[in-house]
């Protein structure tokens, strides 16, 4: 029972269940870093799958676009007065339900005949009293409103600006509580925007107008426009946004009815069938679409006349501006860069068709149930069964999750945020893996301590995972060999003293040993100059063929730069420089690999005879003047590679022929087109050789020469140029197989 109790309640349990509770106090709490996440996942459903823009016989309304071209056209902003009630009354005559404004008229018409009267110089007191006495644009504007249907902008500002004389209007909000003891305006003064100014229109247009709505939007802190305020605090007051009031007034409403609740706004409704569904602070969530151009009018066009009636005809004619001078540009879940009006328009559009998205009060509590529950499995689970399997189940609860979420929003417009937990889960099962990897990796330590001073390092990882392979013996395994050594070193080491040879030495292995180690090989020993690799062993790798061969490639284009450094150092100290050229040898086959020596000192290593040819290749690098000699058994796991056939080759010590080739590239360089005319006419002067046709083998080894573009194939050339002259002096008969007998190593 003891046993039991420490391992189900062990350090690394009480650890995930401690940052477990954290995650779930942060999603309490919702610091804005974590609703900010949030607030991008939603943004992301809407770009992958915006709300349809409706067809232009549905849509609801119509923005009178104050453009750049309708600015250069009649003028630059404010029109006069008369100007723009002249818009308002052919938007009326065109059969509009209403006509809105996204713009304040805060103060009088600079065109006012009063104003003109006063800066026109020359007149005579007469004239300058009958042109004051003319009816102002203000005046004339306000008898068209009066006549119309018009909503009137107002702006909402959280900096405190002088007061002006218009007299305020009655709000058209009526308030309602859910029960008794509740003071509506106090409630509300907790949650709704708090303006400090409210700039509202002239007292001609203001007094007459049909409603007035605010059309200041509140934007996220990032400055994205996602939710959009539908009641305003002014002075201890409460005022409808631009849209509600469209709405209240398209509908022939006196009023817009807010239920008011201990926590807020509980119900909006400007009918009692049509209801907006609000956040407790009086926020709608519209389902944004795209933006739709062929929703804007140029204000021109109606000025002119010009306007097909059926753009205008049945809709709430909304008048604002797209022109980047008069800074009313935003941003949206779906846009970046979005006129205001635009977003006014698709409130009104989302409230037509109820298209809102939502976060019901159960979403919250399904998003916390999806945190404990996935977290817990993790604190259970990844002790007991392992990271690989955990793992799966955590693709499954992540999978599931985003993809309930995701068919929530498509199916219903719910806001379900998957994104915390499956982040906070994924936080937990990395902790947790890493503490039982931390607890592993201590056990290895122990290993390494005790047995890291006289054992090999391959060896010495294997003990770490297994110490039961402490012993003496080997197994088969298919690998592949790399031998690696310094052509001509004798005669550079004469132009070293000891201690210079040494750090020259180390100089060339390190960065050659780091080519293989960084291609999953083992170094088995250093010999000199000379470096023993294998692949397959002690950790298993499938392509162990393909990263011996890459290990070569990587480890010959390394020694330009080395030489270059070695003979800039040669220059400093005055002394003579021979460039470093190494051979590489590499064959693939069976083996026997294990722990080789005795019971009291054995290191891990291979025996067989795939790598005593592995090193007799090596040293026909030299015979065929190529940097690598692969074997055959190699040459048929990268057939994909750049290689070239060399010759039929029976090495010393063997009976047997085999084929020996030379890797000149990857499988990028073989598919290039410089290797692929060089491999036709290589592949063809070995067929002519081979069939012993001298001419044919001459020409087309010239072809080859002259399509080396760069490939080190030059002496090897030069090497059969030389055999197939004293083959042409000197036949080798019909019986000739075509293999060359190496007389050294």
């Amino acid at each position: 029972m003891g046993k039991f109790f420490k391992k189900a309640f062990s350090l690394d349990r009480l650890m995930g269940v401690a940052v477990l509770a954290g995650f779930v106090a942060l999603y309490i709490l919702n610091p804005y870093p974590v609703e900010y996440l949030r607030l991008k996942t939603f943004d992301y459903y809407q770009q992958l799958k915006p709300r349809p823009i409706p067809p232009r016989d549905q849509q609801p309304s119509v923005i009178i676009d104050l453009d750049e071209t309708s600015l250069a056209e009649i003028g630059q902003w404010p029109w006069p007065r008369i100007t723009i009630a002249q818009m308002v009354q052919n938007l009326m005559q065109l059969g509009a339900s209403l006509v809105a404004f996204d713009v304040v008229f805060a103060e009088p018409d600079r065109m006012n005949p009063s104003s003109v009267a006063q800066t026109l110089r020359g007149l005579d007191p007469e004239t300058r009293e009958k042109i004051a006495k003319l009816p102002s644009g203000d005046q004339i504007f306000g008898q068209v409103i009066k006549r119309s249907r018009v909503v009137l902008g107002q702006a909402g500002y959280w900096d405190k600006l002088p007061d002006k004389p218009t007299p305020p209007v009655p709000s058209s909000v009526a308030m309602l509580t859910t029960g008794p003891g509740i003071d509506p305006k106090k409630v509300l003064a907790k949650y709704l925007p708090p303006f400090e100014s409210l700039v509202r229109n002239v007292p001609e247009i203001e007094s007459v107008a049909a409603g007035r709505g605010i059309f200041s939007l509140v934007p996220e802190p990032d400055g994205i426009v996602r939710r959009v305020p539908t009641l305003m605090m002014f002075k201890g007051e409460v005022y409808p946004s631009l849209s509600v009031e469209m709405l209240r007034v398209a509908t022939n409403r006196r009023t817009v009815a807010v239920k008011v609740g201990v926590d807020g706004v509980a119900e909006m409704k400007i009918t009692p069938k049509f209801q907006i569904p609000t956040d407790n602070k009086g926020r709608v969530w519209p389902y944004f679409s795209k933006s739709d151009r062929s929703k804007y009018v140029p204000a021109k066009d109606v000025l002119a006349g010009t306007v097909d009636p059926s753009r205008i005809k049945g809709r709430m004619a909304i008048i604002g501006t797209s022109a980047v001078g008069l800074l009313d540009i935003r941003a949206t879940p779906t846009e970046p860069v979005i006129p205001g009006v635009e977003v006014h328009v698709q409130m009104i559009e989302s409230a037509a068709a109820q298209q809102y998205l939502s976060r019901p009060p159960i979403v919250r509590g399904a998003e916390i149930c999806l945190l404990a529950v996935g977290g817990l499995l993790m604190i259970v689970l990844v002790p007991m069964v392992g990271a690989k399997w955990t793992l799966l189940l955590f693709l499954a609860v992540a999978g599931g999750s985003i993809g309930t979420s995701w068919y929530m929003f498509v199916d219903s417009r719910i806001l379900f945020d998957a994104g915390y937990a499956v982040i906070c889960i994924l936080l937990l099962y990395t902790m947790l893996t890493y503490t039982g990897y931390a607890k592993e990796e201590a056990q290895r330590r122990q290993v390494r301590s005790a047995f890291g001073f006289y054992l090999s390092p391959a060896m010495v990882e294997k003990l770490a995972e297994d110490p039961s392979g402490l012993k003496l013996g080997g197994e088969t395994r298919n690998m592949t060999m790399l031998f690696c050594d310094v052509r001509g070193f004798t005669a550079i080491s004469e132009l070293f003293d000891a201690q210079g040879l040494t750090k020259l030495i180390n100089k060339l292995l390190t960065p050659l040993t780091g080519a293989i180690l960084r291609l999953q090989g083992t170094v088995d020993k250093y010999m000199g100059d000379c470096i023993m690799a294998f692949w397959n062993a002690p950790l298993d790798d499938p392509d162990h063929a393909r990263h011996a061969c890459k290990a070569a490639l990587e480890m010959n284009a390394m020694m330009i730069p080395l030489n270059e450094k070695l003979e800039a150092e040669a220059k400093e100290e005055g002394r003579k420089h021979i460039p470093l050229k190494i051979g590489i040898g590499v064959n693939s086959g069976d083996v026997v690999v294990g722990n080789m020596g005795s019971d009291q000192r054995f290191d891990y290593s291979v025996l067989g005879d795939n790598v005593n040819l592995a090193s007799r290749l090596e040293g026909q690098c030299k015979t065929y003047g190529v940097d690598t000699v692969i074997g055959e058994n190699t040459e048929e796991k990268v057939r994909d590679f750049a290689i070239l056939e060399l010759d039929m080759i029976k090495v010393k010590g063997k009976t047997a022929a085999v084929r020996v080739f030379t890797v000149l590239g990857d499988e990028q360089v073989a598919v290039t087109p410089e290797f692929l005319a060089l491999k036709k006419q290589h592949e063809g002067m070995l067929a002519a050789y081979r069939e012993q046709k001298w001419e044919t083998a001459k020409l087309k080894l010239n072809a080859a020469r002259a399509k080396m573009n760069g490939f080190k194939m030059g002496d090897f050339y030069d090497i059969y140029a030389e055999r197939i002259a004293e083959f042409e002096a000197n036949p080798p008969g019909e019986g000739w197989d075509g293999v060359y007998t190496a007389t050294s190593k």
